[in-house]
């Protein structure tokens, strides 16, 4: 059998253990070594898997990921999400289906001082989806607005799917970082017309028979403000740190998660057991996503040995297809993957493979990142894996609500996201003018 038959059987057997339930990272480290093994031998697999361990891990880059899970999981205890709703909510009050537009922005800042879906589509269920239905929106459409706007967790920085694929293709995570904020700008408003239409040409999707507001007391813009300082103060200190060149993301990561921790504690929203839990629960994510990036970078070094990744970019870009057709399949791949896996595990499979040949299609590597991971992100939406529904049905723990129903009020989301997907591959400068200046 010659080497790159081996990459294909290794790329089968590994599909298979996840079909079966293995762990995906186990099942990684296992078909790289038998794949090493059979290409070469039990003595240069054994160097191999201690090399990678050591090499894979060390980066002083990866300390970025533990800094950005730890101020993600502190913001999303402190309160601050509900504020930035309540901010938005007054902004949009007197716009028809205004609700949903403010849970779309609302859910776009709080995605820039967490980076994680999971946590923006947590946190929003709790605090949209109740006054959603209180002023007389259905229920299909708040939890399908509240799924479908937490995905921008993921693609307006800091983002852990960013990071991720930062570190496998090799490309600075500052630039990763700017890349996103096109493509998240064009979602947040794409998703925000996507509700008007909806309540413009489909009210009865959008509104109960009952529609029409709940008198609220206004807030005063003073007090509202005082709400946004919070956010801001944040943003800024990420953000405004890594854009304006004072610190690189790691840097930016630890005073990210220490401005969080000075947030919560001085709003009394955690306790020493809480922060407790807080730690414990970053150490496992933590260990989890890196322990997945090692076994990637395993099952890279064995398919690069085996001369599968070489092959299929002479084939693919040789062969009728071409490189666009090369992009196409390729993100229909990954769409077609996240309704089984979840968006890392995914990424960690497939870019091993198409990293190389991307790039041998001259492609720009950080656009080919930001459609990678708007592909990835569709997968939250999609039964029957749909990680951002099944958190928002946890959230709520409403005994009456059902899956089905999240997933039909997140399908507009969808075909809105499959048009942005479109657009950013057929106009590369949406993400990639503001990573090249």
């Amino acid at each position: 059998m010659s080497a790159v038959e081996i990459g294909w059987v290794a790329v089968g057997a590994l599909l298979f253990l996840i079909y079966i339930g293995m762990p995906i990272a186990l099942g990684m480290l296992l078909t790289s070594f038998l794949g090493v093994f059979f290409i070469r031998n039990e003595g240069v697999a054994l160097r191999m898997m201690g090399s990678v361990a050591n090499d894979a891990l060390r980066e002083y880059l990866y300390a970025v990921v533990p800094l950005f899970v730890l101020m993600g999981l502190l913001v999303a205890v402190s309160g601050i999400g509900k504020d930035t709703f309540d901010v938005f909510e007054r902004m949009f009050r007197k716009v028809r289906a205004g609700l949903g537009i403010a849970t779309v922005f609302a859910n776009a800042v709080f995605a820039s001082i967490t980076g994680v879906s999971i946590a923006s589509a947590s946190v929003f269920s709790r605090v949209a989806v109740p006054e959603m239905t209180r002023h007389g929106y259905t229920r299909k459409f708040a939890t399908g607005v509240v799924a479908g706007s937490s995905v921008l967790g993921m693609l307006l920085p800091p983002s852990l799917l960013m990071i991720v694929y930062a570190v496998l293709a090799e490309e600075s995570v500052g630039r990763m970082f700017l890349a996103g904020v096109g493509p998240g700008i064009l979602l947040s408003f794409a998703f925000a017309v996507t509700i008007m239409l909806l309540a413009r040409f489909q009210p009865g999707f959008v509104f109960e028979a009952r529609e029409g507001h709940v008198p609220d007391a206004d807030q005063p813009w003073s007090r509202l403000a005082l709400k946004g300082v919070p956010i801001i103060f944040l943003i800024v200190l990420v953000l405004g740190g890594i854009y304006g060149g004072f610190l690189n993301p790691t840097e930016a990561g630890a005073v990210g998660a220490l401005g969080a921790l000075v947030l919560a504690l001085s709003r009394r929203s955690i306790s020493a057991r809480s922060f407790w839990g807080i730690l414990v629960e970053t150490g496992q994510i933590t260990v989890s996503v890196l322990f997945l990036i090692m076994a990637a970078s395993f099952f890279s070094r064995m398919l690069a040995m085996s001369g599968l990744p070489a092959m299929l970019a002479e084939f693919l870009l040789a062969g009728p297809i071409g490189p666009w057709g090369f992009l196409v399949l390729f993100l229909a791949l990954v769409i077609v993957l996240g309704f089984l896996i979840d968006s890392i595990s995914i990424m960690l499979i497939l870019l091993p493979i198409a990293l190389p040949v991307a790039r041998a299609a001259g492609f720009d590597m950080i656009w080919f990142g930001v459609l990678t991971v708007i592909a990835v992100e569709i997968g939250l939406l999609t039964p029957p894996f749909g990680l951002s529904v099944f958190t928002i049905k946890s959230a709520l723990n409403e005994k009456t609500l059902k899956v089905g129903e999240i997933f039909r009020g997140a399908f507009p989301f969808v075909l809105t996201m499959l048009v942005v997907l479109a657009i950013v591959a057929a106009v590369p400068q949406i993400a990639t003018w503001l990573a090249r200046l």
